[in-house]
């Protein structure tokens, strides 16, 4: 079993061809994730940040804790009085709030 020269030699440089191989996959699943997955999920971010900070009073909303009540007073920008029964009226962060229902008419 003799090797003989031209088998012996090697062609080039290699793995040169394996490495684009297989980073080129990574890089196409990596932007199929952006545009599928977080681009999506940064604009409903964006989209709910920019309707809590427009919560005013006489507005219907419901908490992550599931309480559902009506705004009745903005005490900070942090914080809301919300009416949740009569005469029941309770502190709940802006970040608390899940989802507004419908908008109440504007303050006087």
């Amino acid at each position: 079993m003799f090797i003989t020269p031209a088998f012996a030699q090697a062609t080039g440089v290699p793995g040169a061809g394996d490495f684009l191989g297989m980073i080129l996959p990574l890089v196409l699943i990596m932007g199929v994730f952006y545009f599928l997955l977080i681009r999506p999920q940064q604009k409903k971010q964006k989209d709910h940040q920019a309707s809590l900070s427009k919560i005013s009073r006489g507005d219907t909303i419901v908490t992550h804790g599931g309480l559902i009540g009506k705004v009745t007073k903005l005490v900070d920008d942090h914080e809301l009085q919300v009416e949740v029964g009569e005469g029941v009226k309770v502190r709940v962060l802006r970040a608390g709030v899940a989802e507004i229902r419908s908008r109440g008419e504007p303050a006087k």
